[in-house]
């Protein structure tokens, strides 16, 4: 048997699923937050970890030279930033996680430490970072620059980027704010220091304005796949979310993880790494398989989405490769270069409309009744070694978060290989608790 594993949820804050005619109220009400609040109760009752926010930071026109497809499926857009609907989220439920995307090419560092310090005092603890590096020029394009810097010289400005935060977090210490009334002293200058960071990148004088923070720092998230990306996660994050293909695939990546993470001085344990998933759940085999072909059913919408989706991330525009051949070799990109191999691997060779319009997202294929997929998922913990699965769902529904909060999730907590309940207060005490 397994030993009990993390669940997280990678979301966005874009539209749920607004096609298939059963939630018309939350097509285009969604942006008041109700629709975020109801999917984060549902996974804190059903023993999720934490939700996860993705974020973007333009409307991609990089498919065919056109915003049409990028707004026709809302893929990217429109969406909401994450950052200020953490505290909605936060309010709304007492203990699960709450990871928002914020990116070190386009946030000053000082802006961001604060933002985040705020976030874990009205979170009360509760709050990560998920740290990317952005890889769209039409991003940078909305930041004064013409094209986004290269992909590891991004690394290394966001190693010097973590580097500058967690000093600001660290400028104020833990019994700084003092209160006395005796005294006349709120807080002791003794204790608040400047940081005077004087980088490669960066210059920061600090010392950070809000105080120390439930957890003096947040938990930090990273997606690194490329050979720089990982070296970058393994000496800073505290979790990781990846999508690697297969058992196998699945297990070099957390053990390479660890043993980086070992490299740099860490406890591999306090790294936790999650692998994405896209479970498709009936209520037995045969209702979970028909549900699977349904989606197969729709293999152009489901190709153009995709297409979209590998223009926005990878810079690549694929308009322009025949889609009835496969994905040409000589193929590179400054996007997400990591994520870009194992996609290419995902496709086996195929030709891009018949492995796009067939493509569900995640590291391994799960499909069926609750038992057979928690089978699977148990199986997989066995040979990988831990430590989680990150579920995405592109766009959500009701009836989706419905079979995983109450189909699925009961019969893991069944066999003891989720959370059933919270013993600790902050995010990191219970993402690190087994």
């Amino acid at each position: 048997m397994a030993t009990p594993f993390r669940l997280g949820w990678f979301g966005n804050l874009t539209a749920p699923e607004w096609r298939d005619g059963w939630s018309t109220d939350d097509a285009t009400g969604w942006t008041d937050g109700r629709f975020h609040v109801e999917m984060v109760q549902a996974m804190e009752r059903a023993g999720f970890d934490f939700m996860m926010l993705e974020d973007s930071l333009m409307v991609s026109d990089i498919y065919a030279g056109t915003a049409e497809l990028e707004l026709k499926h809302a893929v990217y857009a429109p969406k909401l930033d994450p950052v200020p609907v953490i505290s909605m989220l936060a309010y709304a439920t007492e203990h699960i996680g709450i990871v928002g995307t914020a990116s070190t090419t386009f946030y000053p560092p000082y802006l961001l430490a604060r933002a985040f310090s705020t976030l874990d005092h009205v979170t009360r603890g509760r709050v990560g970072w998920n740290a990317v590096t952005s890889s769209e020029d039409r991003a940078a394009q909305n930041f004064g620059m013409e094209r986004i810097p290269e992909h590891d010289r991004r690394y290394d400005m966001a190693g010097e980027f973590v580097d500058v935060v967690r000093k600001l977090w660290a400028s104020w210490a833990p019994d700084a704010i003092l209160a006395d009334a005796t005294t006349g002293y709120y807080a002791d200058h003794t204790k608040v220091a400047p940081i005077h960071h004087d980088g490669e990148f960066f210059t920061v004088r600090g010392p950070l304005n809000t105080p120390p923070s439930p957890q003096g720092r947040p938990v930090i998230c990273q997606a690194g796949a490329s050979p720089k990306g990982r070296a970058f996660a393994a000496a800073n994050a505290d979790m990781l979310l990846t999508i690697p293909n297969g058992l196998d695939g699945m297990k070099e990546y957390r053990d390479d993880i660890r043993a980086r993470a070992a490299a740099h001085g860490r406890d591999p344990d306090d790294v936790k790494v999650f692998f994405v998933v896209e479970p498709v759940v009936g209520r037995t085999d045969e209702e979970a398989r028909a549900k699977h072909e349904d989606y197969l059913a729709h293999a152009q919408r489901n190709y153009e989405f995709q297409m979209v989706n590998f223009a926005a991330t990878m810079e690549i525009d694929f308009s322009v490769f025949d889609p009835d051949l496969p994905i040409p070799d000589d193929v590179t990109t400054n996007g997400h270069q990591g994520q870009f191999a194992i996609w290419k691997e995902a496709f086996g060779g195929r030709p891009i409309r018949e492995a796009a319009g067939a493509m569900r997202i995640g590291s391994i294929e799960l499909i069926g009744s609750p038992a057979t997929v928690a089978d699977r998922m148990e199986e997989a913990m066995e040979h990988v070694g831990g430590d989680g699965f990150m579920f995405l769902s592109q766009p959500p529904s009701r009836s989706y978060i419905a079979d995983i909060t109450e189909g699925l999730c009961p019969e893991l907590a069944r066999r003891g290989l989720i959370r059933t309940g919270f013993r600790h207060a902050t995010f990191r005490e219970n993402l690190r608790s087994f």
